[in-house]
């Protein structure tokens, strides 16, 4: 089955917390007026399904590639439900997002409409002062934090006694953090990601800031006893800093940022100019923050990425090969070994 590289429209997601910096810092087409919080690169969920932006298949969904490509497109990956194994977000916080945590696999197993959702941040923009708050701060014990989200809830004009509990953590372009399951966490205000996560859009939301939604007149719902049950007050946060490896090439510099059971995140450098084939046999998704590259392959027309372009290669496709035209920086996540099929 002949396949080829594919580009999908952006799925672009309003939030209360969302702002306009997509559309200065990538072109994206966001709705006049609207805040828009998270612009959707790459996603196969049953309320979400990516559809192809231009190309031979220009029209049709990821999911019905999935199922049509099978092992071409996935390689020995194993989809999850039958689904793609990757979620691929970029996300704009204008304001702080709600102090959430994702379902751990050990709440998966049991709960029936949650999904295990591991992710990992790499930070694109910061305003000054800008942060993430990621994990409880060292001691904080479970009744003391469900105790600081009840004086939290009724101080309307205060944070409440939350924030401090937080491990706030100051960040800047170039920083890259990974959220396992059951991290208590918010990405702060003035703060632009790239995301690269497990295939789960279940969130439970601990605390909201005292906010309202504009839309409702009310606050956001919260899910407190659902997000407690996945923190371990137990176990230490996730260290802050994760050693990077670097390899370095001829014409490629490539840093390993986040390996976990699930994908591994990379990023990849290449100067104007070179041009090399794609020695993938296992798809590969690239989202492009800088530059332009050109990619040609056996049986169809090159497809051109430029900033704010998510490129998913397939597992097979044939005689690939990469041009850079404009010095070029990217976004590289695939599938480890641990998660392909046995």
């Amino acid at each position: 089955m002949s396949v080829h590289p594919l580009i999908f429209e952006p799925i672009l997601v309003p939030k209360i917390w969302g702002g306009r910096r997509l559309a200065d810092c990538f072109g994206k087409p966001l709705p006049v007026g609207e805040r828009i919080g998270e612009s959707w690169e790459l996603a196969d969920l049953p309320a979400a399904e990516s559809v192809v932006r231009e190309g031979p298949c220009k029209g049709r969904s990821l999911n019905a590639l999935v199922r049509e490509w099978g092992a071409d497109l996935l390689g020995s990956a194993a989809p999850v439900a039958g689904r793609f194994p990757l979620l691929v977000k970029f996300l704009d916080a204008n304001d702080d997002l709600s102090v959430q945590v994702h379902p751990t696999q050990r709440i998966a197993d049991v709960e029936p409409n949650a999904h295990l959702k591991n992710e990992a941040w790499y930070v694109l923009a910061a305003e000054r002062g800008g942060a993430i708050y990621y994990g409880l701060e060292a001691g904080v014990t479970r009744e003391r934090f469900v105790a600081a989200l009840e004086r939290g809830e009724v101080a309307p004009l205060e944070r409440g006694e939350v924030a401090p509990l937080l491990r706030r953590v100051p960040v800047k372009p170039g920083d890259c953090y990974y959220l396992p399951s059951g991290t208590v966490h918010a990405l702060g205000a003035g703060v632009l990601v790239a995301e690269i996560q497990t295939p789960s859009d279940t969130t439970y939301r601990l605390f909201d800031w005292n906010r309202v939604d504009a839309s409702t007149g009310k606050p956001r719902t919260l899910h407190i006893e659902q997000a407690l049950r996945c923190i371990d007050f137990d176990s230490p946060p996730p260290p802050l800093v994760i050693e990077r490896s670097h390899v370095a090439g001829v014409w490629t510099t490539v840093t390993r940022l986040v390996a976990c059971e699930q994908f591994i995140m990379e990023k990849v450098r290449m100067p104007e100019g070179a041009e090399q084939k794609i020695p993938f046999d296992e798809p590969v998704v690239w989202m492009l923050l800088e530059g332009e590259v050109e990619i040609a392959y056996d049986g169809g027309p090159n497809l051109t990425a430029r900033p704010g372009d998510t490129v998913l290669l397939p597992a097979a496709l044939k005689d690939g090969r990469v041009k850079v035209n404009k010095a070029a920086v990217w976004i590289e996540a695939s599938i480890p070994i641990a998660a392909k099929r046995r």
